[in-house]
């Protein structure tokens, strides 16, 4: 007899299917005997155990997080310009007051110089408090790399703190003046990290 499932060959009186379970239609032969259990087929081990995979991680590189990079510039950009308005605004207006409408660029210098450290300095705190902030909270990610999906976390893979964040965030900085040799090395080590990460201890992960 053939089962009428799988096809399986099965003994004439089988009452379940030995390779797939089903029922053959046919009633035990012995009197009283209580009913032939149908056999057990291990289950998907997520059925079975109740947990759902997790999202594998893998470690950004350097493209990827240059990408992260732009939007984050833009973003930084934006806030930055709506902060220079008042600065230009004072700016224009301490030019109209020495009555020097049309002034050559030698003579914009000195304006410029007494109102850059006023614009400088907002623009740098933004800018750490946006990267510190983002990436110690739930997020764990600026704008830029929750939009490709990308994490920073400890070495553990775990949420960094603020401290951490920003002492990130002022290890750029090396990472900078070495002529961005410091961002570069995310191309070459092991764990995708650059120079402010190893100093930070920090990853960014990619989840896919």
């Amino acid at each position: 007899m053939y089962c009428s499932r799988c096809g399986a060959n099965i003994q004439d009186d089988a009452v379940f299917c030995n390779s797939c379970g089903q029922p053959t239609g046919v009633t035990s032969t012995a009197p009283g005997a209580p009913p032939a259990a149908v056999p057990s087929f291990p289950a998907p081990a997520a059925a079975a155990t109740g947990w759902v995979a997790a999202p594998t991680v893998k470690y950004a590189g350097f493209w990827l997080r240059f990408v992260a990079f732009i939007i984050d510039s833009i973003v930084l950009g934006f806030i930055g310009f709506l902060i220079s308005i008042p600065f230009m605004a004072s700016l224009g207006m301490a030019t109209f007051m020495h009555g020097r409408a049309a002034m050559s660029p030698e003579g914009w210098a000195p304006f410029a110089a007494m109102f850059w450290p006023r614009l400088f300095l907002p623009r740098f705190v933004i800018s750490w408090l946006y990267y510190a902030l983002l990436q110690s909270s739930s997020w764990q990610a600026t704008l830029g790399k929750k939009a490709l999906g990308l994490e920073v976390t400890d070495m553990q893979a775990r949420r960094i703190s603020f401290g951490r964040a920003s002492g990130r965030f002022f290890a750029k900085i090396l990472s900078t003046i070495i002529l961005f040799i410091g961002f570069f090395m995310i191309g070459f080590t092991a764990r995708k990290q650059g120079l402010h990460d190893i100093l930070a201890g920090t990853l960014v992960l990619r989840k896919v």
